[in-house]
């Protein structure tokens, strides 16, 4: 896998380290990226030797969502073939380009939902748009202190996605969470702890030390019992609808992707401009 690497950590391995490595593209996903990212996080899901994950992003940043700078580019005819198996063509919208890359990355995240054991979020530089929804998935999410978080999907005239419309609301409450979709304010580390969005906050240089800490306190805990109270918490939040809401979550990010609005957004975006969007 060329941008996504799996390490183990820990006496016996217990601890899996999943990295997004693709630092030219601040951590963005292409297709064969996010089908990369999933395959490694099913691996890591159900291998019963590991006992906690860390999902990082290599370079001081997290993840900024989906390739903008590959969607406009028309994506890679091979990539987006993979799942044309009757040799359709390939798609020449952006919604279509999306949605490739939404299929992986969604199921990835459904997989971290479900898996019988913690993800934990290590969140060192920025988080936007598609890596703020990948975080937030996560069981915890911790930070370095110089790491932002921020939905950023509207500057390009997009809804959210990779879960961040589901799990936004859940864990700071509905006004809050319009306030930080609508007024997109780009929240500190120590901010986004104080409004629940994250579960703690380290020192930038130590920040490996302590994430590896905690993974090592999470694998050598009582996993079984975590497993279970996952599940327990999951059923209680509603979580058993995640899937249908991710669904949702591609077909309106899909549909908007083909309008003049996105195409007026992503052309600002890489002209370093100010949208001028229609509602349209």
């Amino acid at each position: 896998m060329e941008h996504i690497r799996i390490e183990r950590a820990g006496d016996e391995g217990e601890v899996g380290l999943l990295t997004i490595d693709r630092r030219e593209r601040f951590n963005s996903l292409d297709v064969r990226t996010a089908r990369d990212l999933r395959k490694a996080g099913l691996q890591l899901a159900r291998d019963e030797t590991v006992r906690a994950v860390i999902l990082r992003g290599a370079g001081g940043v997290f993840c900024s969502g989906a390739d903008l700078k590959y969607i406009r580019a028309g994506g890679d005819a091979e990539d987006l073939a993979y799942l044309s198996p009757d040799k359709r063509e390939t798609p020449k919208g952006y919604g279509e380009i999306f949605r490739q890359i939404l299929e992986y990355l969604h199921s990835t995240i459904s997989e971290i939902r479900r898996a019988p054991k913690p993800f934990v979020a290590a969140v060192d530089g920025a988080a936007a748009a598609g890596g703020l929804g990948l975080a937030l998935a996560c069981d915890l999410v911790v930070a370095s202190e110089r790491s932002t978080f921020e939905y950023a999907y509207f500057k390009t005239g997009l809804t959210g996605a990779e879960s961040s419309t589901f799990f936004l609301p859940k864990l700071v409450g509905l006004r809050r969470a319009a306030d930080l979709a609508l007024l997109n304010p780009r929240l500190g580390a120590r901010e986004a702890r104080d409004i629940g969005l994250i579960s703690l906050v380290f020192a930038d240089d130590a920040f490996e030390n302590d994430v590896a800490a905690l993974a090592a306190r999470l694998a050598t805990g009582p996993t079984a019992a975590y497993a279970a109270a996952k599940r327990l918490m999951n059923e209680s939040a509603g979580v058993d609808r995640l899937d249908h809401h991710l669904d949702r979550e591609i077909n309106e990010l899909a549909r908007l992707a083909d309008g003049p609005d996105f195409a007026e957004g992503i052309a600002a975006f890489f002209s370093k401009r100010l949208p001028h969007f229609k509602g349209k």
